[in-house]
């Protein structure tokens, strides 16, 4: 009986059975030692534990979950005194710490690119039906927000950084592998434990508050969107993200996995003057311009919220209005 191919396993356990292609990015990043310790690494394990699993020798096995740490292959915890190590779960999650991976080469990045482009809204469309909500979310920049109560914490990106215990940068993944728009790629800021993480593998570097909200200026004036985890306590990452090279926007129901912020903007027709800039500023079509003196007009059922439109109108004639009460905010 013909062994099955350990690649195409792993593909399997990532939620990928049928792809072509995440076994040929596996090949690349894991030799055949290291893609069966991969597959015993669930649930967390220790080395002695992986040795036993795997039959591997044990320092051998050590070294490897040491290797593949750094190649975004396992995680690791310490609990109970003892460091156990555990595998990459899900293929965006593979995406996001392979790319990093310090040996990536540009064959490698490329074959994430063809994934993204052949089979990544493929993928989109067989997992949408298990989220019970959209995983991230969109955070406001900070615009002119016409709100009915106090901008809650979770909406403030800036409060976000002021609270954060720990904060680094990473390059951002999507344009790692794409990078066709041109925007600033070292702008992806990892926070708390991503942060921690981000520094023990030496993918990313420490920020203070101060160089946080600096790239948070950046990000905003190149037009890239503030997305986090869909949860009201931010304690993962901020990612800034284009309109090109960010798989999200991807998706053919990328509104399944992105949720909006609770605002919506809102143009004052006597102040606005035509001018068309928030049109370029705009990834989701959710602006047009009307009538015989042409002004902008809000689709505010393509709006997500984001204010990038807000910042560069020459008359301030849009600010964000609130939409959804805090009550019903994610948790």
């Amino acid at each position: 009986m013909t062994e099955a191919d350990p690649y195409q396993e792993m593909a399997k356990l990532l939620g990928a059975p049928e792809s072509n292609l995440i076994p040929r990015i596996l090949r690349m990043i894991a030799d055949d030692q290291e893609i069966r310790i991969l597959k015993a690494a669930f649930p967390p394990a220790t080395v002695s534990e992986l040795a036993s699993q795997s039959g591997f020798p044990e320092p051998g096995v050590e070294a490897a979950a040491q290797r593949m740490f750094a190649k975004g292959l396992l995680f690791r915890s310490r609990k109970e005194g003892a460091t156990r190590f555990y595998r990459v779960k899900t293929v965006p999650q593979f995406h996001d710490s392979s790319v990093l991976w310090p040996g990536a080469t540009r064959a490698f990045l490329d074959l994430w690119k063809e994934y993204t482009e052949k089979e990544w809204p493929a993928f989109g469309r067989v997992i949408e039906a298990f989220l019970p909500k959209p995983p991230i979310r969109v955070v406001p920049v900070g615009a002119t927000i016409e709100a009915k109560a106090k901008v809650l914490a979770m909406d403030d990106v800036r409060d976000i950084i002021g609270k954060a215990r720990s904060l680094a940068v990473t390059p951002c993944t999507c344009r790692t592998v794409d990078g066709k728009c041109g925007k600033p790629v070292e702008v992806c800021i990892q926070v708390n434990r991503a942060a921690d993480y981000a520094l023990q593998r030496g993918t990313g570097r420490s920020l203070t508050k101060e160089e946080a909200i600096s790239l948070l200026h950046l990000a905003e004036k190149e037009g890239l969107v503030h997305i986090v985890d869909n949860h009201q306590t931010v304690d993962h990452i901020i990612c800034n993200c284009c309109g090109d090279c960010c798989i999200n926007w991807r998706l053919p129901n990328f509104h399944k996995f992105v949720a909006a912020s609770r605002f919506r903007a809102r143009v004052q027709k006597e102040e606005c003057i035509g001018c068309q800039i928030c049109l370029e500023r705009c990834y989701f079509s959710a602006i047009r311009m009307e009538g015989a003196e042409p002004r902008a007009r809000i689709e505010e059922e393509k709006c997500l919220g984001c204010g990038l439109c807000t910042i560069t109108c020459p008359t301030e004639a849009i600010l964000l209005k609130e939409v959804q009460a805090p009550d019903s905010v994610p948790v």
